[in-house]
């Protein structure tokens, strides 16, 4: 079903968050001009729009924002809403039938929507992928991957987002007969390549630079991988096996040669990528012997930070964490970001100096991250805990960062909040 509605005219200069982490998927945002401190404990809304649950962050390309949900009743269905990126405006909504089997945790899609030359991909919970015509909503080509590919179901659903790179989009799937990962042309839906008959994980692939060459980077079910994205070929690789069921949920973070992952129940793994060839060598894995007694960085949700000669990282119960990057020692450890409770989860994002966080409780919190601690410059509240992911009541989604302005999203309401310095 599509809903039309027109577009108003909106600034057409300003940094896109198109994709899963932003536009490059490192968490960087490179706007200028955004307020140093918050001047109250809840900011302005500039606008909110009601949606349905669904665990998938929004993105924004094109001065539209991309967001994905589900309804229960009367049918199951899974839906795709592009809004006014600066009045909230509904542009188009898609729904499709989706009933869910055999996955846990069923408040919603997942994925991102990913955005690429005015077109919209966005992957349900149970493998159903669409190209959009992202700014009518027209559906260009679709698929039922979990029908076709025979997906092997994770325990939490179809959860990484697609990845676009020159003509190709890939999705981690896990597939059978060797399609754990699959590339398909980005104009037409015709698959280009498969690779690996690992288990899927639920972190979302990305690319490095290494060598002179663009790498695909995707930590599966057993394996950190690299590979030629425009083939699929195996580059190289490092085993990461889970010791319970995979709950490899963070994606893969790259610098200056470091690649870094973590897990809720399997410890960190830091890998040396080797500029001048096409491999990888295991600098340090450190493990507790549970969730609750860790070393390192037992990730859950967030995805790590790498800056200089640290790592950043917030532990299984809520525990942000420095840790050397070097050994994986702790340098910190603090509970003011988000307090105290299993899987407690805050996102981080890079601006300038400062790392923005939005954690579970809804607030969003400016700060610097140093080898001597936590320095919370300024906090606010950003939108209320839904309870329909977990039953504390939780904000899991990404926020974007666009336009000098952040998009947020519960199980009730997408909103815009204005960042701008000048206003």
């Amino acid at each position: 079903m599509i809903i039309t509605g027109s577009l108003l005219s909106v600034q057409t200069s300003a940094t896109d968050w198109p994709q899963w982490r932003g536009p490059n998927r490192d968490g960087l945002w490179q706007e200028k001009g955004v307020v140093q401190k918050f001047d109250s404990p809840r900011l302005p809304t500039r606008w909110r729009v009601k949606i349905a649950n669904g665990y998938s962050g929004p993105t924004v390309a094109n001065n539209r924002v991309y967001v994905t949900d589900r309804l229960t009743a009367p049918t199951q269905i899974e839906r795709v809403h592009c809004f006014d990126a600066m009045t909230g405006e509904s542009i188009w909504s898609h729904s499709y039938e989706c009933k869910y089997k055999g996955f846990a945790h069923r408040d919603g899609p997942r994925a991102a929507v990913t955005v690429n030359n005015n077109r919209a991909y966005s992957l349900g919970a149970m493998g159903h992928l669409f190209c959009f015509d992202a700014a009518k909503g027209g559906v260009l080509w679709s698929k039922d991957l979990y029908t076709e590919y025979k997906i092997k179901m994770p325990t939490w659903g179809i959860a990484a987002a697609p990845l676009v790179e020159d003509g190709l989009v890939i999705v981690q799937i896990g597939g059978r007969e060797n399609a754990c990962l699959v590339a398909f042309d980005k104009i037409t839906g015709k698959e280009n390549w498969r690779a690996l008959n690992d288990p899927a994980s639920y972190s979302a692939p990305t690319i490095i630079e290494q060598a002179g060459k663009r790498v695909l980077v995707c930590w599966t079910g057993e394996r950190i991988v690299g590979l030629n994205p425009l083939t699929g070929k195996l580059y190289w690789q490092h085993p990461f096996r889970a010791s319970r069921n995979i709950d490899y949920i963070a994606t893969p973070v790259f610098q200056n040669n470091y690649l870094f992952v973590s897990s809720f129940f399997d410890g960190s793994l830091l890998l040396k990528v080797e500029p001048d060839s096409l491999a990888v060598e295991k600098v340090w894995r450190r493990k507790g012997p549970n969730e609750r007694k860790t070393e390192s960085l037992h990730c859950c949700i967030s995805t790590p930070l790498l800056q200089g000669d640290y790592i950043y990282g917030v532990d299984s119960y809520g525990e942000l964490r420095c840790l050397n990057l070097q050994t994986g020692e702790r340098i910190w450890e603090n509970l003011d970001a988000v307090g105290k409770a299993r899987w407690a989860n805050i996102h981080m994002v890079r601006n300038e100096d400062k790392i923005w966080m939005f954690n579970e409780r809804g607030e969003l919190i400016i700060s610097r991250l140093s080898p001597e601690g936590f320095h919370e410059i300024s906090r606010t509240k950003l939108i209320n805990p839904t309870r329909g992911q977990l039953d504390r009541g939780v904000c899991w989604s990404h926020p974007a960062f666009a336009y000098k302005h952040v998009y947020a999203r519960n199980d009730e309401e997408l909103l815009c909040v204005n960042l701008s310095a000048a206003d």
